[in-house]
């Protein structure tokens, strides 16, 4: 599993909508298409490596990408056939159809499959799954499987749990990514993603995770200037524990522990005469976590509206988030929100759509940066910026490592400066983090050295 960093992502709307601009600026769509089929060619004379290769292609422009590279494989002397679902019905996939010189044989005809099969039958924008007569003909093809753009048969925006066919070993993404390439559970047939630049400007608001920056502090900084973070103990000590020990792996400079004797580790402040208030109004903190460990109650409550009545910038975890929802939109404020997806759907019920769709709609509601947790972790910023996470780690899937995101969170966002960006870079931190000490990982080795 993998998909590129920092890539655009874009819904079948805006990928026909940036291909419109890409010709209003003077590129025909023959010539994105000779693009796009070229970097087929490419990928699939790689895999291929001089074994036999056998491209589907569908009526659609999908299809046409596939005559193209076919033409172009064959110019390499490659060993490639082409079968057809039907005749081509676009424009476009009609002169890539007559460009090819070879034979076309119907799908349905096809007795096997090729060493390699490269997948160019729908692409983006299908409305619904594949009908059952033809995915039970592909799937007795065998052989490694390249998808163009995304594997047929899946809802290019994600907001479908359709399943293809003909899995993917490697997509060829087009010109950006697709919802599908990162979300659940599509993403998991598609194998690994690569992305072919075809000359589109994609917009950047929805993209992949970065690569996460090392963080080195500069000569001037010192503990307080490198922010310092406070953390409201609830009654599971060893939640909260673990988010004031991750904000100071994190990176904060400083971090203090409310309601609790001890602390993981001995540089943190545990307070156990509850300063909370106290605390709340020092300068010098520059996030508060509340949250991790502690379930819904009067006293939640209060500690909750406390930090709202302060103006600090927030990390709201768990039940915190419940507690906050009635005032988070009234004045605007630095927080994150970093429910799991138990404790979305009881924040927001009725949510519908793909789970970027959800996190955007619970960021533009609360005015606060959603982090929507799980494998497919999504980022969402109240004014439309999207981060997508996958893949992550599939050791974080254990008991304490959400606190341990609350406090990096915590720790990225008292350094000031964006509350998006504080939350990119903190989920980036935490699967860096867990891939690092990869199997038998449990929460406490993400906070210690």
């Amino acid at each position: 599993m993998s998909v590129p960093a920092d890539a655009p992502v874009l819904t079948a709307d805006a990928m026909r909508a940036a291909e419109a601009a890409c010709v209003a600026a003077g590129t025909t769509l023959a010539e994105l298409m000779e693009r796009a089929g070229a970097a087929v060619a490419d990928t699939a004379w790689r895999m291929a490596a001089g074994a036999p290769i056998l491209i589907l292609c569908g009526p659609g422009n999908n299809g046409g990408d596939g005559y193209v590279a076919a033409r172009r494989l064959a110019e390499r002397g490659a060993a490639v056939r082409v079968a057809a679902l039907t005749d081509p019905a676009t424009e476009l996939a009609r002169a890539a159809r007559a460009a090819w010189t070879g034979a076309v044989e119907a799908i349905d005809a096809v007795p096997s499959g090729a060493p390699l099969i490269v997948d160019a039958l729908f692409g983006v924008g299908l409305s619904r799954p594949i009908a059952d007569d033809l995915a039970a003909v592909l799937r007795r093809l065998s052989g490694r499987v390249l998808a163009v753009d995304v594997p047929s048969g899946i809802d290019s925006d994600g907001g479908a749990d359709w399943m293809p066919p003909l899995v993917a070993d490697v997509t060829l993404a087009l010109g950006a990514l697709k919802p599908a390439h990162v979300l659940l559970p599509t993403a998991r047939s598609c194998g690994r993603v690569l992305l072919a630049p075809i000359g589109i400007s994609a917009d950047r608001a929805m993209r992949t995770l970065p690569r996460a920056p090392s963080q080195v502090p500069g000569p001037a900084m010192h503990k307080f200037s490198r922010g310092m973070v406070l953390v409201f103990g609830g009654p599971m000590r060893g939640a909260a524990g673990l988010a004031a020990a991750a904000a100071l792996r994190a990176g904060a400079g400083y971090v203090v522990l409310d309601g609790s004797e001890s602390a993981t580790l001995l540089a943190i402040i545990a307070e156990s005469d509850e300063k909370f208030g106290e605390r709340l109004g020092d300068p010098r903190v520059g996030a508060v976590v509340i949250g991790p460990g502690f379930p819904a109650g009067e006293e939640l409550l209060f500690a909750v509206e406390a930090a709202l009545d302060s103006g600090k910038p927030l990390v709201l975890d768990a039940a915190a988030i419940d507690a906050a929802l009635p005032r988070l939109s009234e004045t605007p404020r630095k927080a994150i929100l970093t429910p799991h997806e138990g404790e979305f759907a009881r924040a927001f019920p009725g949510a519908y759509g793909s789970k970027i769709d959800r996190a955007k709609a619970a960021a533009t509601r609360t005015q606060a940066v959603v982090v929507y947790k799980g494998a497919d972790t999504i980022i969402a910023a109240p004014d439309g910026r999207v981060a997508a996470a996958w893949p992550g780690s599939p050791w974080l899937a254990t008991a304490g490592t959400g606190d341990v995101l609350a406090g990096a969170c915590g720790a990225m966002l008292a350094r000031g400066g964006d509350a998006f960006d504080a939350a990119v870079a903190a989920v980036g931190w935490h699967i860096a983090r867990a891939a690092h000490i990869g199997p038998g990982l449990v929460a406490d080795d993400l906070i210690r050295d």
